[in-house]
């Protein structure tokens, strides 16, 4: 079972070895999920190539985007700039396993981030840093399905019902929670991708 450590996310976003960044889009489900909330303060937890932070910039978010790995953030710094939102995005390169913040946003996701702590212990940690009245939003690869690299390790994928039980104090109110299957043609293979979305608000 591979480490999520640092040199695990360095090569995996080595622009010259993998070729990832630009071509990767904000999940679209982040679209539908933050259709209705008030513009304000956002964290990206697990940035990488800053697809979901460039959305949220160009829809009017102050956006944090905080990722261990600086290849993943230079690319995400280049493709902020190229759609002129650099002054709306502050990029922090950290361990979010680690990372004390010392502040909270409006909103926090995160999309399909896998931290060396093991997934369900990442989402409480980051559950911490959403203001009062504020949202939550968790897309993870759902266990038990194929993802286009093939099958994750246990550690890197959620069920709903283990991400729902973590939001079950009365401080939460849960607002949306489903699996989803998205179809993706890279290149010219197509792919399913089967996803566990759980919005929920803190309340005030």
């Amino acid at each position: 079972m591979p480490r999520f450590d640092k040199t695990y996310w360095e090569d995996h976003w080595d622009p010259a070895a993998t070729g990832r960044g630009h071509r990767l889009a904000a999940h679209p489900a982040l679209g539908t999920e933050t259709s209705s909330l008030p513009i304000g303060t956002a964290l990206d937890a697990g940035c990488g190539s800053g697809a979901e932070a460039t959305w949220l910039a160009g829809r009017g978010w102050r956006v944090t985007g905080a990722d261990i790995s600086r290849n993943a953030l230079d690319t995400a710094a280049t493709r902020a700039n190229a759609a002129g939102l650099s002054d709306r995005i502050e990029w922090v390169e950290t361990d979010l396993s680690r990372w004390q913040p010392g502040r909270a946003w409006d909103l926090v996701t995160t999309s399909y981030a896998h931290p060396d702590s093991g997934q369900l212990a990442f989402y409480e940690r980051i559950a911490s840093w959403v203001a009062p009245g504020g949202t939550l939003l968790i897309i993870a690869h759902a266990a038990g399905h194929r993802h286009h690299d093939g099958d994750h390790p246990a550690d890197a994928v959620a069920t709903l019902s283990d991400i729902t039980r973590l939001l079950l104090a009365p401080e939460w109110r849960i607002e949306s929670r489903y699996e989803n299957t998205r179809t993706l043609r890279p290149g010219h293979r197509v792919v399913s991708l089967r996803d566990v979305i759980v919005r929920a608000r803190r309340r005030a």
